[in-house]
């Protein structure tokens, strides 16, 4: 009786070992880096949040992870279904750079840094100073084209106009 206990204790406690090293695993191949998830947009792992919104520059957003470390500082992270390219798309370094700015005014934290992770690799991105200008520079070039009459296409993209949402009504689209 006394060696199926001790049998049953040990199988119980190998099966905690593997359930641990398995959730770290599934932790660490999401690219959500160590710490406590305090946001999610994805519904995977709690009920998805609100969006975070900074009046002062008119920006709305819903980052797919935010994640509190040790230090308290705070980690957004981006998902994205494709593979990585050689350096991360421009648009996804300046969605991560909102993020970040949305991170600073709602929970008084700036980030140092964010993550984009790509199906096969992540790309921890530099908060500077220059990014959230470049950021800056293009919110208040969108926020000048909402008043200007006729904002015409800045691309020669067949694919980016193929999945854009306003193309059913765009009169410039190529898709």
């Amino acid at each position: 009786m006394a060696t199926s206990g001790l049998l049953l204790g040990i199988v119980l406690f190998l099966l905690t070992i593997g359930a641990w090293l398995w959730s770290r695993d599934r932790r660490e191949k999401s690219g959500v880096p160590a710490g406590e998830v305090i946001y999610a947009d994805t519904g995977a792992w709690f009920p998805t949040s609100k969006p975070l919104y900074a009046p002062a520059y008119k920006l709305t957003g819903k980052p797919d992870y935010l994640v509190e470390q040790a230090d308290g500082s705070i980690v957004p992270v981006e998902i994205k279904s494709g593979r990585a390219p050689k350096e991360p798309h421009e648009g996804h370094v300046l969605q991560l750079a909102a993020y970040c700015l949305l991170v600073a005014e709602n929970y008084q934290v700036r980030p140092t840094y964010g993550i984009i992770q790509y199906a096969d690799r992540a790309y921890a991105v530099d908060f500077s100073e220059e990014l959230e200008e470049d950021l800056l520079d293009l919110l208040a070039e969108m926020h000048e084209a909402t008043f200007a009459a006729e904002v015409d296409r800045d691309h020669n993209d067949w694919a980016r106009c193929h999945r854009c949402g306003v193309r059913s009504y765009c009169d410039q689209r190529l898709a």
